[in-house]
Order: C-alpha cells, then structure tokens, then sequence
C-alpha cells in the first residue's frame, strides 16, 4: 500500500506540476497476494480532477519471473488534493478522458466521490444526485 501512494502522487505531481497530499484511500481489494521474491507493476492513472482533488486508480500485478506469470494483485481508488506554494489546496487543470475505459472510469468518479463525502460526514446523503441516480428511477 506504501508502493501503491508513492505511485498515485507521482501521477498527480506530474498532473498538476506542485506537492499533493494524499486525502482518502477507498477500499483496496486484494485478488492474490505478491509472494516474495516477485516484481511488483503498479499503474497509477488520473481519472477526474475536480478542483483541487484529482481521483486516482490503481492496478497492482504480481509477476513470477521464474515462472513466467503476471496475475492481478490488486487495485484501489485514491485521492490527493494539489497543493499551491503556501501548502493550501490549489485549483488543479482538468483531464480530458480519450479511450472507452478513460470515460467509464471518469463518469464513475463523481459517483465515488460522492459516496467518499456521505461516508466522510462531508455531504449529506439526500444531496448525492449521481449515487442516488443508482438506486432510484
């Protein structure tokens, strides 16, 4: 999870050119476990920015050298808010998603930050319009 935080800030701190700070970390779900002696990949993609907060999503795999074998380990949503030079959150330039998967991805994370918002205490569960939309007509 250490691997998994150092990858995400690089991301946004070359998404929005500043220092970010790590503000949630959503449910990490382990598939399969990384066995000693294995490489570890990590992908860490931005999926929406929303002003100074920028969501992103992580893909952990596992690779068996001697076996030559990469399975899924795991994979997790964070999110980190930029920082301006006084270390106040900063507003941080959009992303524009391009392939199918960019797309799906970024027009969940208005769901998921609302969900992170009802959890944190920060939004009231009635004013969740999109995590409502889910349930509702």
């Amino acid at each position: 999870m250490y691997w998994m935080d150092i990858a995400a800030a690089l991301a946004v701190t070359k998404h929005c050119g500043s220092p970010a700070v790590t503000a949630s970390v959503d449910n990490i779900s382990f598939e399969n476990p990384i066995m000693l002696g294995n490489a570890v990949h990590i992908e860490a993609k931005l999926t929406r920015v929303f002003n100074s907060s920028m969501e992103v999503h992580l893909r952990v795999w596992g690779e068996d050298a001697i076996q030559q074998n990469k399975y899924k380990s795991n994979e997790a949503y964070y999110t980190f808010v930029g920082l301006d030079n006084n270390g106040k959150p900063k507003a941080v330039h959009q992303i524009i998603p391009q392939t199918e998967e960019e797309k799906r991805l970024f027009d969940g994370a208005l769901r998921r930050r609302q969900l992170r918002l009802v959890l944190g205490g920060k939004m009231k569960a009635q004013d969740a319009d999109e995590l409502k939309a889910l349930f509702t007509k």
